[in-house]
């Protein structure tokens, strides 16, 4: 895919105010706060309320053990970007081109911080970012993004990291994790003061290659080989900077009507991480790669400690925010998540009513050193001047051309529907597509193929997930967009 020059991006700024005019809010003081907290690569079973044997997260296992946790909880995407970008549209990723890792976040989507900002909120993110250039010109900041404040890293970050705080590169101190959280806290002790609800993402860079824990959270896990101990000691450190800021809402006085929901982007790591042992593992779209940790806390409306088993996944959490918010966006693109409200308020447990896609492109991740940029920000803006944003993301508008085919879906796909889910995998070399279809009810592992036995109920399964694969395809070549634009969409370009 060719990127254009970055002469088209002023389009999307009109496009971004022409989405925003439409929406309408329900009442301040109905509203809630709401802080999404996100971990780097943790997977399903990396929690000692999970039951793993070794890991310290005792604040993590208290706001499970208060709130409501998800037990079959996806993530989008088996990696990092895709993941990230399904939360804050409550789309499948492939729908805006964020393939793989470093793909940026087409600046045509309508983002949960622009739908809640146009309500009344007050918007901020901390952490990484991973869909677009950090720095101060790119179209896909956060800033560009409906984010009112913001310091972030492009990728994953490690203690002491240097940061954007608003495209100028600042050279932090301490355990990587309470980075994102004091910067969050210091601007949300500010914008309690005023009228206007919070809306808070923190997105932490651990337990992200390469692991280097602290020495007290390391020391912690002695006993462990020596390749797990700052792996391990990562994720305890993300627990305590996930307490402080838990319990920073209460010192705020705003704990009661918050809505605090924690996930991992992507299943467990291979040899360190813990799957909880579902088949897979990150990189993969079998259970093992998907499912993650979830927790949602809200006081005011979850008075009484849960557990679900109810398939949900990161595209709902957009639908669902909007949903509690009263926020409606006008036109909304096609949505592949759906409001969980029913789920969180208990006034439903109704089974899910909707499938779950899945798409693994084969397309390869966008390398995105952060350390090395953020230095490289650092050392110029010091000797007085500034760099441009990085090139994947100047032309993050631009529509592919030729456009995708409707009929071929690169990579491995799936479809839940219900406890079945039915995988896609093509074979290039063999010029053929594999199908396999599995019971998750009885067979939650995915060890037991049973396609041919339930050849009617497959036959079935594949035709949705086709059509859903075309919708998407649709989607990534801008169809989606022509009811926001017209003829003013910036122009497709060629390779």
């Amino acid at each position: 895919m060719h990127r254009s020059p970055s002469h088209h991006f002023p389009w999307t700024l009109v496009i971004w105010l022409l989405a925003l005019a439409p929406f309408a809010s329900a009442a301040d003081a109905d509203r809630p706060h709401i802080v999404l907290v996100m971990a780097d690569d943790q997977g399903w079973g990396d929690m000692a309320y999970a039951g793993d044997p070794v890991l310290h997260t005792p604040n993590f296992d208290a706001a499970a053990a208060r709130g409501l946790r998800f037990d079959r909880f996806y993530a989008a995407a088996p990696v990092c970007s895709p993941t990230r970008a399904s939360v804050m549209t409550g789309r499948t990723p492939n729908r805006m081109g964020v393939f793989q890792w470093g793909y940026p976040m087409r600046p045509q989507e309508t983002t949960l911080a622009e739908a809640l900002k146009s309500a009344g909120y007050t918007t901020g993110h901390f952490g990484k970012w991973h869909l677009g250039s950090v720095r101060k010109t790119s179209p896909a900041n956060p800033g560009r993004n409906g984010f009112d404040r913001w310091v972030s890293a492009p990728n994953f970050y490690d203690n002491d990291a240097v940061m954007s705080d608003e495209g100028t590169a600042v050279q932090k101190t301490g355990e990587s994790s309470e980075i994102a959280v004091n910067d969050c806290l210091a601007w949300m002790r500010d914008a309690v003061q005023g009228d206007a609800p919070i809306f808070a993402v923190v997105w932490f860079g651990s337990p992200h290659s390469p692991h280097r824990a602290i020495e007290s959270d390391r020391e912690r896990y002695a006993n462990e080989p020596a390749n797990r101990r700052d792996f391990l000691g990562e994720i305890t450190g993300m627990d305590r900077a996930f307490g402080k800021l838990r319990d920073a809402l209460t010192d705020l006085g705003i704990r009661d009507n918050t809505i605090l929901w924690y996930c991992s982007d992507n299943g467990g790591l291979p040899k360190l991480g813990n799957t909880g042992g579902f088949r897979g593992n990150k990189s993969m779209i079998y259970e093992g790669g998907l499912l993650v940790p979830a927790i949602l806390e809200w006081p005011a409306v979850i008075t009484t400690p849960r557990q679900t088993s109810a398939r949900c996944t990161t595209c709902d959490m957009y639908p669902t925010l909007l949903d509690i918010a009263g926020v409606t966006v006008s036109p909304q693109p096609i949505l592949d998540g759906i409001s969980l409200r029913p789920l969180i308020d208990g006034s439903s447990d109704e089974p899910r009513s909707q499938p779950i896609g899945f798409w693994a492109h084969t397309a390869k991740g966008i390398s995105t050193p952060s350390a090395e940029w953020m230095a490289d920000l650092l050392k110029a803006q010091q000797a007085g001047g500034d760099l441009p944003p990085n090139a994947a993301s100047v032309d993050a508008a631009v529509l592919p051309n030729p456009p995708h085919p409707l009929d071929v879906f690169p990579g491995h796909s799936a479809w839940i529907d219900g406890d079945w889910k039915l995988h896609r995998i093509e074979q290039p070399k063999a010029g053929s597509v594999r199908y396999e279809l599995y019971d998750l009810a009885t067979d939650p592992s995915e060890t037991t193929d049973v396609a041919a036995d339930q050849h009617e109920r497959a036959a079935a399964m594949q035709l949705h997930l086709e059509a859903w694969l075309e919708s998407v395809t649709r989607s990534l070549n801008g169809e989606d967009y022509t009811e926001q634009a017209d003829d003013s969409a910036p122009p497709a370009q060629g390779s």
